[in-house]
């Protein structure tokens, strides 16, 4: 992606980038539903030889509104930024989402950020988008802008995976938050990945003979605690397959902050101030509290030996798991 723009303030827009196809949307997950707006988008700017790009706020209008709820974030800023571009986007524009912004009304979002700020010639959104204040802005608003200010409209349905269910970023949560990585693989079109800067930890597990790259997700990741088989991309971009224990650890810091610790199968280098990436493959079972630490060194072993199982079958899932954990 050598020529892949990220733009928080329009002014800064460079001039090639005016006049494109926007896809807009929060995007959180781009999961295969986004993933038709997206691509419908990238057809349509390359039919017309336009620039191609997604338009998104920061933070999610959610953490502005509810600020007492913590949202769980399936792609923070920098990962969404990143499949974006995968998927052959010439920009994200990153709009910061304030109370300001969020006070304007629909016709100043049409004339301060689509015309004078991009310059579009064509939107491509879902059909229950809204914008402006008290959310005044909806579809039937912007087909009737686009008429009059000279400017095209495409609004897509809802996609809905093979059993007929919208696919959506909440579904994917709640999955998510059951351990089920697996099925909420199937409706991102890649395996649920995090990233993070590798961490020195107490090093017990390195005692034990297990030594892990330990990772903070933050406390509004609602990820199932419990043991994983995982795929670890580290600062290199070197890909190594391994076993991951998110949670509090209730064998030895049960009243620690949760923390993912991944140990990486036959390896023996240092991660330590990497920023490491690790892709979900497989649940394989809930955290335990044990009796003693040869129990719990049994039955890592007996982890390490289902994950190692697991992983030599997986196969990618599509372009973005490609980039993100093959």
């Amino acid at each position: 992606m050598p020529d892949f723009a990220r733009v928080s303030d329009l002014p800064q827009l460079p001039a090639r980038l005016r006049g494109g196809v926007v896809a807009i949307g929060n995007f959180d997950g781009v999961h295969r539903g986004h993933q038709i707006v997206l691509q419908r988008a990238l057809d349509e700017a390359k039919a017309i030889g336009a620039p191609a790009l997604a338009l998104t706020f920061e933070p999610h209008p959610r953490q502005l509104f509810r600020p007492d709820i913590p949202l769980f974030r399936l792609t923070p800023p920098d990962l969404k930024a990143r499949l974006i571009g995968t998927l052959g986007f010439d920009a994200i524009v990153e709009l910061p989402f304030t109370r300001a912004f969020a006070a304007q009304t629909a016709e100043e979002f049409i004339d301060r950020v689509l015309i004078e700020g991009l310059g579009i010639r064509h939107v491509i959104t879902g059909f229950d988008f809204h914008f402006g204040k008290d959310r005044r802005g909806g579809p039937a608003f912007l087909m009737e802008a686009g008429r009059e200010r000279g400017f095209r409209v495409t609004l897509l349905d809802a996609f809905r995976d093979e059993g007929a269910e919208v696919i959506s970023s909440s579904r994917i949560r709640d999955l998510l938050c059951e351990g089920d990585v697996a099925q909420s693989a199937g409706l991102l079109g890649y395996r649920y990945t995090v990233e993070g800067v590798v961490s020195r930890g107490k090093q017990l597990g390195r005692t034990l003979g297990f030594p892990t790259a330990n990772m903070a997700l933050g406390e509004d990741n609602g990820l199932k605690h419990g043991i994983y088989a995982v795929r670890l991309r580290d600062g290199s971009g070197a890909l190594r397959d391994g076993v991951a224990s998110f949670g509090r650890r209730p064998t030895v810091d049960e009243a620690g902050e949760p923390l993912l610790e991944t140990f990486v199968f036959d390896y023996s280098g240092d991660l330590y101030g990497q920023t490491c990436a690790v892709s979900f493959f497989g649940f394989l079972r809930g955290e335990e509290k044990f009796s003693s630490l040869d129990d719990l060194v049994i039955q890592i072993r007996r982890d390490e030996e289902e994950a190692r199982a697991l992983m030599s079958g997986v196969r990618p899932l599509g372009p973005l798991d490609l980039s993100l954990a093959f």
